[in-house]
């Protein structure tokens, strides 16, 4: 009888976290999605998520080759688009670990000192890239991209993707 008393109160307590968790959010998103840049057969998604204080949570996802070591991938929300050279940060994303292949931010304000909301997300010039690494040669190799809002597209030409600069 304790035992069932011990699984009844914890799915109680699992179920309440669930609901909390999801009362985080105002039920409004958006996802773009994200191409393969380069070699590396990656794809992917980034979701924007509405929080109930008007905030963004931003998921990202990759579809690829998973890995056991300890790396994460660097990623970016840039302002312009992915073909613009030297294209300003404009929020520094958390990088994705190798293993899972998926990352969330809250976003805050961004490196020009706006806050970007919901509404704002369909005239957003902007894109995100996830690069290989963080530095080096393998800086430059972009794993997937894409253009977030005004200039979203279904496609991507690889050949066009410029490397970001590093100043945030």
């Amino acid at each position: 009888m304790k035992k069932l008393l011990l699984l009844f109160s914890l799915s109680i307590c699992m179920g309440s976290c669930k609901d909390a968790d999801e009362n985080q959010y105002s039920g409004r998103s958006v996802q773009f999605e994200l191409f393969q840049a380069s070699t590396y057969a990656y794809k992917g998604t980034i979701e924007f998520k509405e929080l109930v204080d008007g905030n963004l949570e931003l998921a990202l996802r990759m579809d690829g080759a998973k890995s056991s070591t300890a790396y994460a991938y660097p990623a970016h929300l840039h302002f312009g688009s992915y073909d613009q050279t030297n294209a300003p940060i404009a929020h520094l994303l958390n990088p994705l670990p190798a293993a899972q292949l998926t990352s969330t931010t809250q976003l805050g304000n961004l490196s020009d000192g706006r806050s970007l909301k919901f509404e704002d997300l369909s005239n957003f010039d902007g894109h995100v890239k996830i690069h290989l690494a963080n530095e080096g040669p393998e800086y430059a190799v972009i794993l997937v991209a894409g253009n977030i809002g005004a200039k979203a597209r279904a496609e991507l030409e690889p050949d066009q993707i410029a490397v970001c600069g590093k100043s945030f």
